[in-house]
């Protein structure tokens, strides 16, 4: 992997980030046409090699719910990454939890959600909130008894399209009863892409503040061009984790038209110009952005995968 020094990279102490890729499960379920399982390993074990410590690979959810996610198990098991790289497969309750430690030796961390709004979270799983944070307290106390790295994801964090703003003192309500059930990593989801730079700078101030000791997490989607924006405004509010998805894959199946997560080639490609780093070979991203797009036979929405790298020219 070659380090480039930009010109217009921040100067100082080098600051860095870890990236989850999340293309491979919250990527691929929203797309309409079945992806075979030998294309889903290839993609995955393409970006180990790009230097990803951290993938989620698969979902826990019923087949008949998310049809394209049913070949989780067969794709953890033919993936070949690198043996540093944590795998996470993403539980919706109690019976995915039975199912998910059933195939104990196939991943690394947990991710239990729920979503701050009541309305998506009824459409989205057909639960109340109450109820799957009922439910959380025990599936929490059985993942960390297993000894598998356990975080939690917060749905519309940052704004419902059923219902409107979502109240930033809810969000973080909800992170600490998520903590307090033993997750050592809280990720925050614009998952219709409501977000925007100032209100992201308030929230990962307060967020950082307010949860020592947790890892936090920012997840921003892409649906109105202010993903990397908001990325940045999250980076400078403290926040040093951040998920994304190459080729900008994904979105949200409730409601129709919320697009995909920030691409990771182009989240990276800001951060290597800003001077912070990721510790990934942003070349071999987009390498395997580009495959995912031949796989899926359309055109993907991320720069990176038409414009290439930010290549500077040798001082004259």
């Amino acid at each position: 992997m070659t380090t480039t020094t930009f010109p217009n990279s921040t100067q100082g102490e080098t600051r860095t980030v870890h990236i989850r890729e999340v293309g491979p499960r919250d990527g691929f379920q929203n797309e309409p046409e079945t992806i075979a399982t030998e294309d889903k390993i290839r993609l995955i074990n393409a970006l180990g090699r790009a230097g990803l410590k951290r993938i989620e690979v698969a979902s826990f959810v019923r087949p008949d719910v998310i049809p394209q996610l049913a070949d989780g198990v067969a794709v953890l098991r033919g993936i070949d990454v690198p043996a540093d790289v944590s795998r996470m497969v993403l539980v919706p309750n109690s019976k995915g939890l039975d199912n998910a430690l059933a195939h104990r030796d196939l991943f690394e961390e947990i991710a239990l959600f729920v979503s701050a709004s009541e309305t998506h979270n009824r459409r989205n799983i057909n639960r109340t909130v109450q109820e799957t944070m009922d439910d959380v307290r025990g599936m929490g106390k059985r993942i960390v008894a297993e000894g598998v790295s356990y975080s939690a994801v917060i749905a519309t964090s940052f704004g419902c399209p059923f219902e409107g703003p979502v109240p930033m003192e809810r969000v973080l309500d909800l992170a600490e009863r998520f903590a307090e059930s033993g997750a050592t990593e809280l990720g925050f989801g614009d998952t219709t892409g409501m977000c925007n730079p100032a209100y992201a700078s308030r929230f990962f101030a307060a967020a950082v503040e307010r949860l020592p000791g947790v890892e936090i997490t920012a997840h921003f989607h892409n649906t109105r061009g202010q993903g990397l924006a908001n990325a940045y405004a999250a980076l400078e509010a403290g926040c040093r984790s951040f998920e994304s998805s190459c080729g900008e894959l994904g979105g949200c199946p409730v409601p129709a038209g919320s697009t995909g997560n920030i691409a990771t080639e182009d989240l990276v490609s800001m951060f290597h110009e800003m001077g912070v780093d990721t510790g990934l070979d942003l070349d071999r991203l987009i390498a395997a952005a580009r495959d995912a797009q031949s796989t899926l036979g359309r055109k993907l929405t991320s720069h990176s995968i038409v414009a290439g790298p930010v290549i500077w020219a040798p001082a004259v």
